[in-house]
């Protein structure tokens, strides 16, 4: 006999357990899949870890400059199995707690590779080869992603690595290539730089950071330049030679260009990972790059079927997929929920120095016909930032331009410097709430703080300012 829920779900990352926490919130019977670890790769091998060792970086780089504020430290090392083992006792205490909270709410677990086997089936192949059956009146598909690779480049754990093996690596590297500057391989690189490894950025697109308004993804490019971070734009890897050692290879790029580092880290993006779903035949629908096809409620094409999370051709973060599992609960439900905007949501990269962002970069409000008015603020003249030895950043504003040159409606806040994925929120709530620079410029910003850089950016678009 199969056991029967209101609400199946095949996959425990972020949109899957969240999926599985609102409705179970909302009294609904919930089964959640998980063939590995609940918790995905967000927690276990992505947004947790990685952020543990960029915060691991940054106390190495605060240390080393102590002498500035006139802290003899000496001079720091790395431990670096401390720091593994600091990152395992991280994930595990967050993994245990997200097992009893969805114990708590009478969620059942389900251990194995989970597939769509019929209408409202679901069967889960456990290790020990045995299967069983899950009936729901409702499925969601939230079966996530994996790194994608690039030809000529197999990964080997040793050479060549993923986000997934480059966070559990047993040691730093002297030398390594990042291949792909995009959130992920800036994340990577900054890392790996301040922790003394030499980096090289190796990015197809004219600049890294490609999806960040330009004035802000300069500030970073110019950060890493001054650090010593090679950067090659605009060039195109087209292989990989080993050493006969086999302890570092020879990265060829561009025309005719190469660099021997000790490892190559691919940071090209992910693909959705449906494989496992069996679902020919359901009538889930994939499009050219293999993502479910869904509609703003997140129903797939297949009745009583929805997908969210990296599976659907949306920004891969796991704050969407949060957001699209209420949306997918909700429609469930009946309540008709709000498609999420998928053009205003928050983005943070945790890169030295940190980049946020909400809404349009000018380039963007321009193609989309908006006539714009933009203003900038450094935190180089920010007392709290020059407090804090981070005056490297930007903070910068697209509004609407009125008829008398001032801002109107707020269309974008993108931010780079210290702390600035904790300060979003405020530009955050202006783009979503389509307020106007007027009414924002009216709030008060406290003194002395880094928040005060978006209180004086959107002053001064009212046309007056004070610094």
């Amino acid at each position: 006999m199969a056991d029967k829920h209101d609400v199946v779900i095949i996959g425990g990352g972020p949109g899957g357990y969240a999926a599985a926490l609102y409705g179970a919130s909302a009294g609904l019977d919930v089964a959640l899949v998980e063939k590995a670890k609940v918790g995905g790769t967000c927690l276990h091998v992505g947004c947790v870890p990685a952020k543990e060792l960029l915060e691991t970086a940054a106390v190495y780089r605060t240390v080393s400059g102590a002498k500035e504020f006139g802290i003899n430290a000496g001079a720091p090392t790395v431990e670096w199995a401390v720091t593994l083992e600091r990152k395992g006792r991280i994930v595990d205490q967050l993994a245990n707690g997200l097992r009893s909270l969805l114990r708590g709410r009478k969620v059942t677990i389900a251990e194995g590779v989970g597939r769509l086997s019929g209408k409202g089936s679901v069967t889960v192949a456990g290790g020990d080869g045995a299967e069983t059956t899950l009936e729901g009146d409702h499925v969601i598909l939230a079966a996530g992603s994996v790194p994608r690779t690039l030809p000529g480049f197999d990964v080997d754990g040793k050479l060549v690595v993923t986000s997934d093996e480059l966070l559990s690596m047993a040691d730093l590297p002297g030398s390594a290539a990042v291949i792909g500057g995009g959130a992920i391989g800036c994340e990577f690189a900054s890392m790996l730089s301040d922790l003394g490894v030499q980096v090289t950025i190796l990015e197809a697109l004219p600049r890294i950071l490609a999806g960040v308004d330009k004035d802000v993804g300069d500030v970073i490019a110019r950060s890493f330049k001054k650090r010593g971070i090679a950067t090659h734009t605009g060039v195109k890897v087209s292989g990989h030679t080993p050493e006969p050692d086999g302890n570092s290879t020879t990265v060829q790029f561009g025309e005719g260009q190469s660099v021997t580092v000790d490892l190559v880290v691919m940071s090209v993006g992910r693909r959705p990972f449906a494989d496992q779903l069996d679902l020919d035949g359901s009538g889930v629908t994939l499009d050219e790059r293999g993502f479910v096809e869904v509609d703003g409620r997140c129903r797939t094409a297949a009745e009583g079927v929805w997908a969210v999370g990296d599976l659907i051709a949306t920004p891969a973060l796991a704050h969407v997929g949060f957001a699209e599992a209420v949306v997918a609960v909700r429609d469930i439900l009946g309540e008709g929920p709000v498609p999420v905007d998928y053009d205003r949501v928050p983005w943070c990269i945790y890169s030295h120095p940190e980049v946020s962002f909400v809404g349009y970069s000018e380039e963007q409000a321009k193609e989309k016909g908006f006539e714009v008015v933009t203003s900038k603020h450094r935190p180089a003249g920010n007392s709290r930032a020059m407090i804090l030895g981070e005056t490297e950043g930007l903070v910068k504003v697209i509004a609407e331009r009125k008829s008398d040159g001032t801002g109107g409606r707020v269309l974008g806040v993108h931010m780079a410097g210290p702390w600035v994925t904790e300060q979003l929120g405020q530009g955050y709530l202006a783009v979503n709430w389509e307020a106007n620079v007027d009414e924002v410029a009216q709030f008060l910003q406290p003194h002395p703080t880094l928040s005060e850089l978006f209180g004086e950016t959107m002053l001064s678009l009212t046309g007056r300012s004070l610094h």
